[in-house]
């Protein structure tokens, strides 16, 4: 019902509507039945009202008169009569009553209770509501929903100015009675106009002077716009936006022209309630969120459900919304009522955490663990976990232990005992949260791929090619800045997907060889990212913005940098997480950095953030440390053969010595060199860089390996430790791996740009190294035959990775090895097969390769032996009899730390 109220009924009407105001049908003193008009009250598109005299029982009623144009129309009469007759029955406190229907001449009408009171739109002129007030008028809003949509009455139009306040509450009106199809058009041989059928009941006013659209359209959901058929849950959208102008003042969603507002609800994403209004809680957000889904099946499906949310919410008093206020004592505490119940009932959550103890002082750090979920551990990369922007979520990927290969991604609530599966990849997957925390932009760093996927589950949606992935970030603008590979610039693109455009621009005067891990900051237009190589301050820190080539730096440190409210930078530096004072809005530090907790390890992603921080204050850090191993000799069935006399240590990988006296392993970024006859290890690098395993030369002298000095460079020094490494010229790629030393030279792989992964020869005649395997797909993991003629490696040419073996070094004849997946690769002895590790279950398969004449053939692989628990890596002595294996017979820590108040970290 178009908005009635005794005290200022000509405030109803818009400036907008006074030329038509002032032309209304009926003059004071007219009658339709028994009724007598007594002034006018207001118009719409759809309708004029006026206050009448019902002299039967001596009240003051409402008609609203279906305008002549539309009273023609035969199917808009039909409709309007049999809307009347179903809404009548709608009994409810919060609905406009409905007396009576009826027709005078050519004029049909509407008969309906007289309200006391103001519109909600009236009351937001205002400015916003306080957040218990916007819940229990919400909450009423919804039970009266329920109660229309139960006897199938769907509203349509539910916007503020359909709204009355009241005494006795609020008064839900004008349920569309006198309307046509709304953006369905006329039936057909209907005769209906299409601009008479199409216009929304009550849009009446064109733009304001300052070009902003007002009425319905703004709240309209996305399938009335496309002109779907409108349901239950087109109401609960306009409900939806309704609650966010209560909650903040503003409309959720505004545009200077009818096409531009179109498109923010269509494209865009409100900014949350709680960024404009501190005071609004972060359960509304998500409420709100919910309602404003794009698509109808990711909403709230009742009215009913939504008012039992709205009554659940506490407000700022630490009541709810339809409970009685119970007003709670001060707490040092955390507001959570499970972090306030301690550690026995977040256990019982299943969220495997605990108080950290507890400092002195009038502020008191509460920090939890989070556990994993269930047969998996964290990665040891602290950019693979992220936290939710109401500080409720965390996001995070796993591994499986027995197979690092295999990952999952998942997100856990703080008050849910069980995480949300969301998806599976075989190489990291690195998510970063939307503004309103609904949907995760996902990057797989070997994936290829920039995804998106809804938090509560769904098929992800593709937004554009990414080789590797070394970072995003997302603002409420509905923009991407990512960086796509693991060297190069940063480029933004619409989360709806399109053509990536270039955000930051390298200096190569500086010697700049990428920027990774960008950090949007709270305007949406300016922010962080880091820069390779590292300098004499570490990884340079520079912020930017959005339509700009300029870039500014502001520091260095170990890490690239995370903003956190209420206003800081969080970085690593000296194996502290540091938090310094930074203004967002002068882009400028101030202050000193104060160490706030120990890091976490570092892994080998260069500058990757050490933390994650939400807007309200809460942080998160994963805590995944390597288990301490052993090294194991294994028989060809995977049988026990013997421990090495070493200390537990967090050992890698071995790798055999030709004549398979000694193994080169690494531990915690340097060379170890093992005598396997007397089980002595002996340290034969020290600076602490390096960061993969070492290859053998081929006469067993030499040992190559990678080391950081800001790009990965590959080393080589002789092999017992004597003499100083010595840097390889390679190629000027950011990151380069040695993976085996033949005859014909060292194979290494090369992390490119644009192709990911290829496989390098770097000849042993000192030429120019020269791409061995370069295509579309990652090429890495190369291993040559004992008799140097063929070359077997991992590719995901196949859609996954798989083996695959090509002549050598001339390639030519290709083979696909395995068919369903596979880790690693090592040759038997003679080159006349090969061993892999398969991928699901890290089974060693055994592939037998029969030549024929220049060519090999493939024979049927067959499981060898299973794969160990908790085998970390492993190599295949050269008589093919033994297996040295890296054997966590324990697992690691792998846990993440939640700080409640981050801030209470900074104490003196």
């Amino acid at each position: 019902m178009t908005p009635i109220t005794r005290t200022a009924a000509a405030e109803c009407v818009s400036s907008a509507q006074l030329g038509y105001f002032r032309n209304m049908q009926l003059p004071s003193g007219a009658r339709l039945g028994p009724y007598q008009i007594l002034r006018p009250l207001g118009a719409g598109g759809m309708g004029e009202v006026y206050r009448a005299l019902d002299p039967r029982l001596g009240r003051e009623v409402a008609i609203k008169v279906l305008p002549q144009h539309l009273s023609a129309q035969p199917e808009v009469r039909a409709r309007f009569e049999r809307e009347a007759k179903t809404v009548s029955s709608l009994n409810h406190p919060n609905i406009c009553t409905l007396f009576d229907v009826g027709r005078e001449g050519d004029t049909d009408f509407l008969v309906m209770e007289l309200v006391d009171g103001e519109t909600l739109a009236e009351r937001l002129g205002r400015g916003a509501l306080p957040v218990g007030e916007t819940l229990r008028i919400g909450a009423q809003i919804a039970d009266a929903l329920d109660r229309a949509h139960r006897a199938g009455v769907i509203h349509r139009d539910l916007k503020p100015g359909n709204i009355m306040l009241t005494k006795s509450g609020a008064k839900l009106m004008d349920f569309g009675l006198a309307r046509a199809d709304g953006l369905a058009g006329p039936a057909p041989g209907s005769g209906a106009s299409p601009a008479a059928l199409t216009q929304s009941p009550t849009v009446a006013q064109p733009l304001t002077a300052e070009g902003t659209i007002v009425g319905t359209f703004q709240y309209m959901a996305p399938e009335q716009l496309e002109g779907r058929e409108a349901d239950a849950r087109t109401d609960i959208w306009a409900l939806g936006c309704v609650l966010y102008e209560m909650a903040t003042g503003r409309r959720a969603f505004e545009g200077r022209s009818h096409a531009s507002l179109i498109a923010a609800i269509l494209e865009r994403e409100p900014a949350p309630a709680s960024l404009l209004s501190p005071a609004s809680p972060p359960a509304l957000d998500r409420l709100i969120g919910r309602c404003l889904a794009k698509d109808p099946d990711d909403r709230w499906q009742t009215a009913r459900d939504l008012m039992h949310e709205l009554r659940a919410i506490p407000d700022a008093t630490g009541g709810a919304a339809g409970a009685p206020v119970v007003r709670a004592r001060a707490s040092r505490g955390p507001t959570l009522p499970w972090a306030i119940a301690g550690a026995a009932l977040l256990a019982a959550l299943g969220l495997g955490a605990a108080w950290v103890t507890r400092t002195s002082g009038p502020r008191e750090p509460v920090q939890l663990s989070l556990l994993p979920a269930e047969r998996s551990v964290f990665t040891p990369y602290s950019s693979l976990i992220a936290i939710s922007p109401d500080g409720r979520s965390i996001a995070y990927c796993a591994a499986d232990p027995g197979s690092h290969q295999r990952l999952a991604l998942y997100v856990q609530s703080l008050d849910s005992r069980t995480p949300v599966h969301l998806m599976d990849g075989e190489t990291p997957l690195e998510p970063f949260w939307s503004p309103n925390g609904r949907e995760l932009g996902v990057l797989s760093m070997g994936g290829r791929q920039l995804v998106t996927i809804p938090v509560s589950g769904g098929s992800p949606t593709v937004v554009c090619p990414s080789p590797g992935g070394r970072g995003g970030t997302w603002n409420r603008n509905g923009e991407i800045v990512f960086a796509p590979s693991a060297s190069g610039p940063l480029y933004r693109v619409s989360a709806s997907g399109g053509q990536p455009q270039q955000a930051t621009w390298p200096d190569t005067a500086r010697h700049e060889i990428g920027h990774r891990f960008p950090c949007f900051l709270p305007d949406g237009r300016h922010f962080l990212y880091v820069s390779l190589p590292r300098g004499p301050d570490g990884f340079p820190i520079y912020v930017a913005a959005l339509d700009s080539h300029a870039a500014r730096q502001i520091t260095g440190a170990d890490s690239a940098p995370t903003y956190a409210e209420p206003g800081y930078l969080l970085f690593r530096r000296a194996g502290k997480v540091m938090a310094q004072r930074f203004d967002a809005r002068a882009l400028k530090l101030a202050g000193a950095p104060v160490a706030i907790a120990d890091a976490p390890p570092i892994s080998d992603l260069d500058a990757e953030p050490v933390a994650a921080a939400s807007r309200n204050g809460r942080l998160v850090m994963v805590d995944a440390r390597a288990p301490d191993t052993q090294l194991e000799w294994l028989d060809p069935s995977g049988a026990p053969h013997g421990v090495l006399a070493l200390p537990a240590a967090p050992w890698g990988p071995p790798r055999l010595s030709p004549d398979g006296r000694f193994a080169i392993v690494a531990k915690e970024g340097d060379l170890w060199s093992v005598d396997l006859q007397r089980s002595v290890a002996t340290r034969i690098t020290s600076s602490g860089l390096v960061r993969g395993d070492a290859v053998w030369s081929p006469d067993g002298r030499r040992i190559a390996f990678p080391e950081d000095h800001g790009r990965e460079e590959i080393m080589m020094m002789n092999a017992d430790g004597s003499g100083k490494a010595e840097t390889v010229a390679t190629t000027d790629d950011l990151f380069k791996l040695p993976e085996d030393w033949s005859s014909a030279g060292l194979v290494f792989q090369v992390i490119a740009r644009q192709t990911l992964r290829d496989q390098w020869l770097l000849p042993t005649d000192g030429g120019k190294p020269v791409p061995l395997l370069q295509t579309p797909f990652p090429e890495y993991g190369g291993r040559v035959s004992p008799d140097g003629r063929w070359i077997a490696y991992l590719s995901t040419e196949s859609g996954h990775d798989d083996v695959y073996v090509q002549s050598f070094p001339t390639l030519g004849h290709k083979l696909r090895v395995s068919t369903e997946g596979a880790q690693r690769v090592w040759w038997m002895p003679g080159s006349d097969g090969l061993w892999y590790a398969r991928s699901d279950d890290n089974a060693v398969m055994r592939v037998t390769l029969t030549r024929r004449g220049d060519a090999l053939v493939v024979g049927e692989p067959h499981a060898q032996r299973p794969s160990p628990p908790g085998l970390i890596g492993g190599d295949i002595a050269r008589d093919g009899r033994r297996v040295l294996a890296t054997i966590a017979r324990a697992s690691g820590s792998s846990s993440a730390r939640v700080t409640l108040d981050w801030t209470a970290l900074l104490r003196p």
